[in-house]
């Protein structure tokens, strides 16, 4: 696993691998996958590409590891991506990368990716059209200039098309902002197209901070963000904002996610997810993050690596005797629909129906202080 256990996007790496922990600690004190147990290297990229590319070789060619599992990130995973296809010849497989890329999708790396979640796409769609049932077409967007950020800024341009619509207004950051960025000028930009929503499509630090100077020009409207701006964190900065401003910042606040709410203890997957995050050993990455991060007993993130833990499971209890990279390739091509306690089962065969499809619509909650699902934006929007 390449992932950024430093920097601004620590915090989803952090959250991911804590999920992943949890599923391999709850797997091996069953007697494993089909009797192998599961284990995880770890190197830190700092969500920088050229560091997950460096990582990527060593993983290979030196530690020669079984799969990559858990990359975070679009641009990082992009970067790595030509080189997954350059190992094909070895049936080198990225497995459950936190993005929701299109480029993951594609035929053409078909067998060598394998997808749990679903895509930006299926994300902003569904997002904009909650928006536009509540009433909110003129939507902008605040997205990272980079790959990623152009993937979410596609996604809402397509949805909106869909309906007729199109953006009013955009503004840009650069990756690796941080909480204290100042983004008066983003907002600024954004204000001008006199938006009734605002979709961002960032990082918790950069959304947060977004948020922050967008509530404090006055703008009271919706703002939304995707399930990579990790739901859990950005909403850590606001409340702490909030303490030291003495204001509220999470009213009209909508996070799109890939997973369930963690609240909804009617789904098995939930439950097994608290049941192991309450029993998880695992705290951090031993000797990752020089800075200081709290990890949240329980995340959005941290349940999609729970669910990927799960999956992987699935798959390598099948691999028999003599496992190889081959066999577990194989595997993922035949496996068909797995149902990982969810409403939904996850079909993991190549394909553009590969992983699961359903999105989800989640507030939180300031005066009982936890994430809730919704199912309807009229009744949350200000």
């Amino acid at each position: 696993m390449s992932a950024a256990f430093s920097g601004p996007a620590r915090g989803l790496g952090m959250e991911y691998h804590r999920g992943l922990m949890a599923a391999f600690e709850h797997v091996n004190a069953q007697g494993g996958a089909g009797g192998w147990r599961l284990s995880l290297a770890l190197r830190d990229d700092a969500y920088d590409p050229a560091a997950a590319m460096r990582n990527t070789i060593a993983f290979v060619e030196q530690d020669r590891v079984f799969a990559l599992l858990g990359y975070v990130g679009t641009p990082t995973t992009a970067r790595v991506l030509p080189l997954v296809k350059h190992y094909d010849h070895s049936s080198v497989s990225l497995l459950f990368p936190l993005t929701g890329a299109d480029m993951l999708r594609a035929t053409t790396n078909e067998g060598c990716v394998c997808n749990l979640r679903a895509s930006y796409l299926a994300e902003t769609r569904n997002l904009v059209q909650a928006l536009v049932a509540a009433g909110r077409k003129r939507i902008a967007v605040f997205h990272q200039a980079d790959v990623y950020g152009r993937n979410g800024w596609d996604g809402v341009r397509r949805a909106l098309a869909e309906h007729g619509l199109s953006m009013v207004c955009e503004a840009t950051y650069r990756r690796g902002a941080v909480f204290g960025q100042d983004f008066r000028r983003e907002v600024e930009i954004i204000l001008a197209g006199k938006p009734d929503a605002v979709i961002t499509v960032g990082t918790a630090p950069a959304c947060a901070a977004f948020v922050r100077d967008l509530r404090g020009a006055g703008y009271a409207e919706l703002a939304a963000a995707l399930s990579f701006a990790d739901a859990d964190n950005l909403i850590a900065f606001l409340l702490a904002q909030g303490r030291v401003a003495g204001r509220n910042y999470l009213g009209g606040l909508v996070f799109s996610q890939v997973v369930p709410c963690y609240e909804d203890e009617t789904l098995p997957a939930v439950r097994a997810y608290r049941q192991a995050m309450s029993r998880v050993k695992v705290t951090r990455p031993p000797q990752m993050s020089p800075d200081e991060y709290t990890p949240h007993r329980l995340s959005f993130v941290g349940f999609e690596g729970f669910l990927a833990g799960l999956a992987l499971a699935e798959a390598v209890s099948r691999l028999g005797p003599q496992p190889s990279r081959e066999r577990l390739r194989m595997i993922f091509e035949t496996l068909g629909a797995v149902d990982l306690g969810l409403a939904e089962k996850a079909d993991l065969r190549p394909g553009p129906d590969q992983g699961l499809k359903r999105t989800y619509l989640t507030i939180y909650d300031s005066r009982r202080g936890r994430f809730q699902g919704v199912a309807d934006l009229r009744g949350v929007l200000p």
